[in-house]
């Protein structure tokens, strides 16, 4: 993914109003800050182009989730009281012919309610929506881990992208 514009991905602007703004207001997650976030960490993820991990990592759709994080989203989250009524809204975005983890590659809107689900789960209150530095920063820390290969600095940008789209 190293020297990939974000340019030949999917439209920012197109990914953030029609994808992400709609899948979390489904959802009742949306907000500004919470948009911008989630478009900022699909361009961190795969530069919003690629829906597998390149190089042969487990890593699934433009958020690139982990089938391991999909799976322990639902059964120590979505399947308690507290996640279930975003449990029911998850299981009406799915399509029926395909397991839930598989449908992150396909299934755009579900990925992005899925990867909103990950950071609902964050007791930090989700940063300011305008300053793609904290985006980044809370993107690297609660999304992609320490031990994770994204740079909060690099990433900037991408997040400047998604506030700006």
């Amino acid at each position: 993914m190293e020297g990939l514009d974000v340019g030949e991905g999917l439209d920012v602007g197109q990914l953030k109003h029609l994808v992400v703004e709609p899948a979390l207001a489904t959802l009742g997650l949306g907000g500004t800050a919470a948009v911008n976030l989630l478009t900022g960490t699909a361009l961190a993820e795969s530069r919003g182009a690629y829906v597998k991990q390149i190089g042969g990592g487990p890593a699934l759709g433009l958020w690139q989730m982990e089938p391991a994080t999909h799976d322990d989203c639902w059964a120590n989250f979505l399947r308690f009281p507290v996640g279930q009524p975003y449990a029911g809204i998850l299981e009406n975005m799915l399509a029926h012919d395909l397991p839930r983890s598989a449908q992150m590659i396909s299934n755009l809107r579900y990925a992005c309610a899925m990867a909103r689900i990950r950071f609902y789960r964050v007791r930090e209150a989700l940063p300011s929506a305008q300053d793609p530095f904290a985006l980044s920063r809370y993107h690297k820390v609660h999304y992609n881990t320490p031990l994770g290969a994204a740079d909060p600095v690099a990433n900037v940008d991408y997040f400047r992208r998604a506030v700006q789209a």
